[in-house]
């Protein structure tokens, strides 16, 4: 479960970093002020969808926190005076679910390619 929040935390903060340099700001300086919002909803949103029940389902946990991350970053965007306009809006959703929801879909894959090959290989030595 830790490493799941870890990972989602390490991912919005990219995600941030990766928008400020994308408009030749200084990332390193501004960061906070832009990820704070996204940081705050994702922890809200763990709460909200019980990330720590599921942490790595894609469905039950990564489509809703998702969703709150993406609700809530803009709501307190907007309330601290900071920019919600849509073309922003549009693009930190795509980019928000597709890596708070893609890396579990990864790791979803991966673990069932594992218990197949696992599987195969103690079918193999019982013939």
């Amino acid at each position: 479960m830790v490493l799941a929040l870890l990972l989602d935390v390490v991912l919005v903060v990219a995600f941030a970093a990766a928008g400020r340099a994308s408009h030749d700001s200084d990332v390193l300086a501004g960061l906070w002020q832009t990820s704070w919002p996204f940081l705050v909803a994702l922890l809200v949103g763990w709460l909200v969808v019980r990330g720590w029940r599921a942490p790595a389902a894609p469905v039950r946990t990564g489509l809703g926190l998702a969703a709150v991350t993406v609700a809530g970053g803009m709501l307190l965007r907007a309330a601290s005076g900071q920019g919600t306009a849509l073309p922003f809006v549009v693009v930190a959703t795509l980019t928000l679910f597709a890596v708070l929801v893609g890396w579990r879909v990864v790791a979803r894959a991966i673990g069932a390619l594992r218990a197949r090959r696992s599987l195969s290989r103690g079918a193999g030595s019982r013939a």
